[in-house]
């Protein structure tokens, strides 16, 4: 009797994969949208919805256009910002992956909604120079 064993490395999510799910997670949380709610629209449980949001779920051709209907974005929303470099790696002082986690976060998508509805450009420059200020402070106890 002849096994064959499996030569691939237990597979992990493919930067495209992340990058569409956190693109979701944007979008159904600024829509206030539960993944239990967007499950039920896309006839997927949760824990389903929470798969693709990680990556770990590759999203289906069919099921992204849905997604693009439920979410009111076109298709192409979910690929914004890839770009050519979705494999490449983030030089060591790059702080693209810091924000960019920041601003998928609950939080950062709170912040960015908020700030986003002040429409003095004034107040939304003192609330950025407060936060610089804060993290300035932050380093500075840290030393």
């Amino acid at each position: 009797m002849i096994t064959m064993k499996s030569q691939h490395a237990p597979r992990s999510p493919n930067p495209v994969d992340i990058h569409v799910g956190t693109r979701v997670r944007l979008r159904r949380q600024l829509l206030k949208m539960s993944q239990e709610k967007l499950g039920d629209q896309l006839g997927v449980t949760f824990q389903q919805v929470q798969k693709y949001e990680r990556g770990t779920n590759r999203v289906g051709a069919s099921r992204l256009w849905r997604m693009a209907q439920v979410l009111d974005v076109p298709v192409s929303f979910f690929y914004d910002g890839l770009g050519d470099g979705a494999d490449a790696e983030f030089a060591e002082d790059d702080q693209t992956p810091i924000v960019y986690d920041f601003i998928n976060s609950t939080d950062g998508v709170s912040l960015a909604m908020a700030v986003s509805k002040i429409k003095s450009k004034a107040v939304r420059r003192q609330i950025l120079e407060l936060a610089r200020s804060l993290a300035t402070e932050a380093d500075e106890a840290e030393d």
